[in-house]
């Protein structure tokens, strides 16, 4: 059986299988949740004056799409992934004059030291094999009292809900995903990273543990997903 670092390694090519799909996917199987969710994170970006904005693990573009269509002030929205058939994706819905699209490695980034105002993350940390490393780079880039914003899944705490949201994720949802996409392994690996990745507090702690500050996680639709944001502290 292959490593859960393997694994991760290698989810860009389970992305470029999906990547034909994955828009209306994700509409389908959230009821179209994703879309308010990403409202909620674009509007967590200021307003008050031109920003650089780089959104890692950018898949089809659809967070920097939000964002920069949210706020006007932003000069320059950058988005990486290591998937092409997601960026190809991604290129047909962006303007060229305001984003610029790039393969990347969250975790390994070329862009130099305090480049950019916002970080943002959408659904991507917990594809990451090494999570703490991506943190860390996010706030490498971030201009000092920049702002890192990660969406990502979480479990709901309340029992009945938790309950019915693991029949839906464990069961149907993979059987609709793969129907759909072709690709069921690929919706069956979404509900295995979920259950498997730490949320809340404990991811909280680690953004802490990369160097962030005033850190907050905000549950979202019951807690089915979380808003979480740091800051980069003023001088280290």
């Amino acid at each position: 059986m292959m490593s859960d670092t393997l694994q991760k390694k290698q989810t860009w090519k389970m992305f470029n299988r999906i990547a034909w799909r994955y828009d209306l996917l994700n509409r389908m199987l959230s009821f179209r949740r994703d879309v308010i969710w990403r409202k909620k994170c674009a509007r967590l970006v200021p307003r008050n004056r031109a920003l650089t904005v780089l959104d890692l693990a950018t898949g089809t573009g659809d967070l920097l799409l939000e964002i920069l269509k949210a706020r006007p002030n932003i000069k320059m929205g950058i988005g990486i992934d290591p998937a092409m058939g997601m960026l190809s994706i991604a290129r047909r819905k962006t303007s060229p004059s305001r984003a610029v699209l790039l393969q990347g490695d969250a975790q390994k980034m070329s862009f130099k030291t305090e480049a950019m105002d916002i970080t943002t993350m959408a659904f991507g940390i917990r594809n990451i094999s090494d999570v703490d490393m991506a943190l860390r780079e996010m706030y490498r880039v971030l201009v000092f009292g920049g702002k890192a914003l990660i969406l990502e899944f979480s479990l709901p705490n309340q029992t009945f809900i938790r309950k019915a949201y693991l029949l839906y994720f464990r069961y149907i949802l993979p059987r609709l995903g793969g129907l759909i996409s072709g690709d069921r392994a690929a919706y069956h690996y979404l509900n295995q990273t979920v259950e498997n990745f730490p949320y809340g507090e404990t991811f909280c702690r680690r953004m802490i543990d990369a160097g962030f500050v005033d850190v907050t996680g905000l549950p979202l639709t019951f807690g089915i997903v979380t808003l979480y944001s740091g800051t980069k502290r003023e001088h280290d």
